[in-house]
């Protein structure tokens, strides 16, 4: 269910300043919006699986706080980073 950590390492590589930087706010950002996308496929599959939807709940939060902070700190990179992911909002 977690990513692997190969795609851990692409993410990184292509949101992050370099190649060691996952401590960046869009590194995050990227990082739970890929296991988000993850979770989601694996509730059409398994639609009584209670625990792991608060998981998502959380991470989305997590997602949505993190979003916020961007938009006050750096709204450019926020667009862009919204774009690229292709979020609402």
């Amino acid at each position: 269910m977690s990513l692997s950590t190969q795609q851990k390492k692409k993410i990184i590589i292509k949101f992050g300043k370099n190649d060691v930087d996952s401590g960046n706010s869009e590194v995050q950002i990227a990082l739970l919006t890929k296991r988000i996308n993850q979770l989601q496929s694996h509730f059409s599959i398994n639609k009584k699986d209670h625990s792991s939807r608060l998981g998502l709940l959380n991470m989305v939060a997590k997602r949505r706080k993190l979003l916020n902070y961007l938009k006050k700190k750096s709204f450019n990179n926020y667009i862009k980073l919204v774009k690229q992911l292709s979020l609402r909002k």
